[in-house]
């Protein structure tokens, strides 16, 4: 992921931030828990940013005229990033000393980039399989997951799209129940690692300052874990099925879960 073409794309669009900081557009589906990482950057930076969101499969439409094709895509005067962990990277790159996502001492920006890959390759899909098998049979609850602050035409088209959608969903995600179980179990596996890291009392994963391997696994755990914190929550637990429940208070109950309910709960306080 971190090519030295990426690097290079990388170091070119970070001048437009420090010449002139007008908002960036990060295009978005609103549920999405990599968008919500980049969507985290953003804000825990302080950069002002215009979010648009769409619903599947009108986001195509939106990333498609910038070269991108899943979200996020995050659009700068100079081009546009097209991966979540790009984006970190890039808003790296202009952050204030005393706000870096990852650290300038070798050997603890080797650490954050490792929790960060693998968080981005096994939790992140895991958390996304696991979710979307309970819950996608409940058309309002993809409704509200999918079109919070979508445009209106999406919006009106949901239940026409909706079946459709799914089905095309559930191939390319590849959710069955069998997968879903494979899904909880890299889950457990992945806050099982997470919380043996806190066991000697750190505050954060690497460090004594906040970092991107933090932020990437709140984003991506958020699934699992339910924050009431959340900005794109759109269902308290007594809407969602007791199964998923269940799970949801088991995952709370870990060192793990409890971490990220710290951090959505600090982001906002």
């Amino acid at each position: 992921m971190n090519t030295d073409k990426n690097q290079s794309n990388i170091k070119m669009l970070s001048h437009s931030l420090t010449s002139n900081r007008k908002p960036f557009r990060l295009i978005t589906i609103p549920v999405s828990h990599y968008c919500e990482k980049a969507r985290w950057a953003l804000t825990r930076l302080k950069l002002p940013y215009i979010e648009e969101p769409h619903m599947p499969p009108f986001h195509l439409l939106a990333t498609g005229r910038v070269g991108g094709k899943s979200t996020p895509v995050m659009l700068t005067e100079a081009g546009s990033l097209t991966d979540s962990t790009d984006i970190l990277l890039y808003l790296d790159k202009v952050a204030p000393d005393n706000a870096k996502l990852y650290p300038t001492n070798p050997n603890s920006r080797r650490q954050v980039e490792q929790l960060e890959n693998l968080f981005n390759e096994q939790l992140g899909p895991a958390t996304r399989r696991w979710a979307y098998f309970h819950t996608m049979n409940d058309s309002k609850l993809m409704q509200r997951g999918w079109c919070n602050g979508v445009p209106f035409v999406e919006r009106v088209l949901f239940p026409v799209v909706f079946p459709t959608v799914r089905s095309i969903v559930r191939q390319k995600l590849n959710i069955t129940q069998e997968s879903a179980s494979q899904a909880y179990e890299q889950i457990n596996s992945i806050f099982e690692q997470v919380s043996e890291l806190l066991t000697d009392g750190r505050t954060y994963l690497v460090g004594n300052n906040f970092s991107a391997a933090d932020l990437t696994f709140a984003a991506l755990a958020a699934p699992a874990v339910r924050p009431p914190e959340h900005p794109m929550s759109s269902a308290s637990l007594e809407e969602l099925p007791s199964k998923l429940v269940c799970e949801i208070k088991k995952f709370r109950e870990t060192p793990a879960g409890a971490f990220v309910l710290r951090l959505y709960h600090d982001r906002n306080h």
